[in-house]
């Protein structure tokens, strides 16, 4: 989904990963081990989720910070913060709804709300939302923003389709897989605008992700596997971990 604009700034900024097959690959596994993890230490550790929340917190600022004040693209560094933003976004909006008692239709609507005022004002500022533009500190806090948000949103989408409208993990995660389908579908065969169909694609990865793991992790009774957070978050993270080395070698051998 790039374009002669995006390929050019690319070159000038090269902090955002190419947009790939592999991309998406890493993004819905660190979207799901951002469901799975965030269970597993506020409930399996017993850390709490308030605790839970406020440690992320911290990881997430501390590997941020890094992040913009990296000079250039680095795969390790960028889903490491792209993991810790998924954990935490899945954090803030459980404690919106399990501990404040918002409930998910509100959730849902707020972060939709929040993510589209965070749009505009991006567009206003800079007159694109282009991830492949981004090459001032103001733009890439823009983008993680956005980013945040977006996971905040798809954890409030997921489980509002899965839980709060019975349809179970498995039929949320078909429904957010058709939708992705229908962008990819849009974007290739009528050539839908790229900023477009990468926003409306990285919003519906993430319930798509979290439907995914809370059906691979949770027990039968709640109609899952019964995988286990603690297998499922292993796998994936060895997975990305994978991902993750194959892309720096490959950006070394450029």
């Amino acid at each position: 989904m790039q374009t002669s604009e995006s390929i050019n700034a690319t070159k000038l900024f090269n902090k955002v990963p190419e947009v790939t097959l592999i991309f998406w690959v890493i993004k819905i596994m660190a979207t799901t081990v951002g469901e799975t993890a965030a269970d597993f230490l506020a409930f399996n550790m017993r850390v709490g989720m308030a605790n839970t929340t406020y440690i992320m917190g911290g990881l997430l600022l501390i590997c941020l910070t890094t992040q913009l004040k990296a000079k250039q693209y680095k795969p390790w560094l960028y889903w490491l913060t792209v993991v810790l933003i998924s954990i935490f976004g899945t954090l803030l909006t459980d404690n919106l709804v399990d501990n404040l008692g918002v409930s998910l239709v509100v959730s849902t609507i707020g972060f939709s709300l929040a993510l589209l005022v965070a749009f505009i004002v991006w567009f206003v500022s800079e007159k694109t939302l282009s991830i492949h533009t981004i090459y001032t500190r103001k733009r890439e806090l823009f983008y993680w923003s956005a980013i945040l948000f977006t996971f905040a949103l798809g954890t409030a989408a997921g489980d509002l389709f899965a839980e709060g409208y019975g349809l179970g993990y498995a039929k949320s995660a078909l429904v957010f897989g058709v939708l992705i389908g229908v962008v990819t579908g849009v974007y290739y065969g009528f050539q839908a605008n790229a900023v477009a169909a990468f926003w409306f694609a990285y919003i519906l990865t993430r319930p798509f992700g979290a439907s995914c793991g809370d059906f691979l992790s949770q027990s039968h009774q709640y109609g899952g596997l019964g995988l286990g957070t603690v297998n499922i978050s292993i796998l994936f993270l060895v997975t990305i971990l994978g991902l993750v080395v194959y892309l720096t070698r490959q950006k070394q051998a450029k």
